[in-house]
């Protein structure tokens, strides 16, 4: 019977390694694939908790290295992932900001309530000037959310002519009053921000009526021919909302509709952002990849009503979110960033670039110690999160052309509930780089993976892997490179097949070189 037994073991290990899955992925180049644009690895700073203040600003006067009030370090950190744009003032902030109130001394600027993000007073140190600045230092194309549910089509109009006529206006001599002679020609202008919400709850038909109002007095100067105008849009599959503004909307009034979607396990009980079980990982994968969804739905309203594909939908919000740590104002929205969010970024990210045809912008909420945050600080100390890390490694996709790539992922499968493992994305440079971004978000399989580069002409690659020992691994301010970019050489490349095994909740980026 033991001889029996032996056997049978062997016998099933060997079915085991012979029946091993490898999943096959074809990449192959398309001359009608679109540009993949830098401005969907966009970013998003709210006045909200510790994100202006104590987190980008911390005033002139600090001793914490600084330009113009704006630490050094973040500005640093932020040129290193190229960010092509940066939203502010909000998000449900935007909709009480008054923008006069940003500009002129400071210390004749009003103080204000803000009321939705944990009720403090804010003396309006960090305006209009300091955010156009910001972005002209980080080489970055500001994204202004203008107030539409408490404000008023003029406050919005003297706004856009404030920071975009050259001269001869009202708004043009109060700029230059204010110590900035040439106009900062901001192109990005979100009008109004989750009007079924926060932004007013207002109904869809409404609002169109209210954007078309907004939209039709932008027109302030000669400068303003090329406004990018973004409709505040959905959130998640609320496809009726964008349907009516695809049909009340005129072409020329509209660029963008935007769309919101946040990976939350439940809105009454969002779960840890650090000792989180298993079964919370695999619910807010669950959510997050749901993107996909939703975006294709949303297309699919929009090639409806615009065939030619000339209105762009931008995601102008999405990541994670938790509960905030033990401790902080809940109002703050603070919380640490781990594994799991490295593979949220991942993930979602090659969803943006797989739909780029018709996703031209998003912005990751938000860029420092709010929510899904690519930095964190606590007083001197800034440390870079994984989400950091997975931006940095997917730089290469910045306006480079989509390769379309073709696979069936193979399942990670928990407690009877299966999602797709891998997710990948790719794209070809300028300079004629092939690069290729894969995640996978098992947490517990390794998969192993071939790529067919048949005709892309590819002959050495080099890679780089983000990946740590457990899935709830963080950074800390005592441990700030727990979790890093390494080299990845795990692979091989033969006869334009490529192989490798992705280890468990890891993020793989591979590119070619000559």
């Amino acid at each position: 019977m033991k001889k029996i037994s032996s056997l049978f073991i062997f016998l099933f290990m060997c079915q085991s390694v012979v029946f091993a899955q490898e999943t096959k992925i074809t990449v192959r180049e398309d001359q009608n694939a679109p540009k993949i644009s830098k401005h969907i690895y966009g970013h998003f700073a709210e006045h909200l908790g510790r994100s202006i203040y104590d987190g980008f600003y911390v005033g002139d006067t600090s001793a914490i290295p600084n330009k113009e009030g704006v630490r050094t370090d973040i500005i640093k950190a932020l040129k290193e992932i190229q960010i092509p744009n940066l939203r502010w003032p909000g998000g449900c902030f935007a909709d009480t900001y008054q923008w006069k109130d940003g500009i002129g001394p400071q210390e004749e600027r009003p103080t204000m309530v803000n009321s939705w993000w944990g009720g403090v007073t804010e003396d309006n140190s960090f305006g209009t000037h300091n955010f156009l600045n910001l972005c002209e230092e980080l080489g970055a194309e500001p994204f202004i959310s203008g107030n539409v549910g408490s404000g008023t089509v003029k406050d919005f109009a003297d706004w856009v002519q404030y920071t975009n006529h050259p001269a001869g206006s009202p708004m043009a001599k109060l700029r230059k009053e204010n110590g900035r002679e040439e106009p900062w020609n901001v192109k990005f202008w979100g009008i109004g921000n989750e009007m079924w919400g926060c932004g007013g709850n207002m109904t869809a038909e409404y609002y169109a009526n209210i954007y078309k109002q907004y939209a039709t007095f932008m027109n302030a100067s000669e400068n303003n021919e090329n406004l990018y105008r973004i409709a505040a849009g959905a959130t998640g599959d609320d496809y009726h909302w964008t349907e009516v503004l695809m049909r009340e909307v005129p072409k020329s009034l509209i660029e963008a509709v935007g769309l919101h979607h946040y990976a939350v396990i439940d809105w009454k009980a969002k779960g840890p952002s650090t000792n989180y079980t298993e079964d919370i990982y695999f619910k807010s994968m669950k959510e997050a990849l749901k993107m996909d969804e939703f975006v294709a739905g949303h297309i699919e309203v929009m090639e409806k009503y615009d065939p030619e594909n000339e209105i762009d939908l931008a995601v102008d919000e999405w990541g994670g979110w938790y509960e905030v740590e033990e401790g902080t104002n809940p109002g703050f929205l603070y919380q640490q960033n781990t594994m799991r969010d490295a593979m949220i970024a991942g993930a979602t990210l090659n969803i943006f670039n797989n739909h780029s045809e018709r996703v031209k912008m998003a912005n990751i909420a938000q860029t420092v110690n709010v929510l899904q945050a690519q930095i964190l600080t606590e007083g001197e100390k800034m440390i870079l999160t994984p989400t950091y890390h997975v931006f940095k490694m997917y730089t290469v996709h910045h306006d480079a052309k989509l390769l379309p790539v073709a696979f069936d992922s193979p399942e990670y499968t928990f407690n009877g509930e299966s999602l797709p493992a891998i997710s990948v994305s790719a794209s070809k440079s300028e300079a004629g780089s092939t690069n290729i971004s894969l995640v996978n978000i098992d947490a517990q399989k390794e998969h192993k993976v071939e790529i067919d580069l048949e005709g892309m002409d590819v002959k050495k690659m080099q890679g780089q892997i983000l990946r740590s020992g457990k899935i709830q691994d963080h950074n800390t301010f005592d441990d700030p490179d727990k979790i890093t970019i390494k080299d990845f050489k795990d692979f091989n490349l033969k006869n334009g097949k490529l192989s490798m095994v992705l280890p468990p909740f890891s993020v793989v980026v591979l590119s070619s070189k000559k």
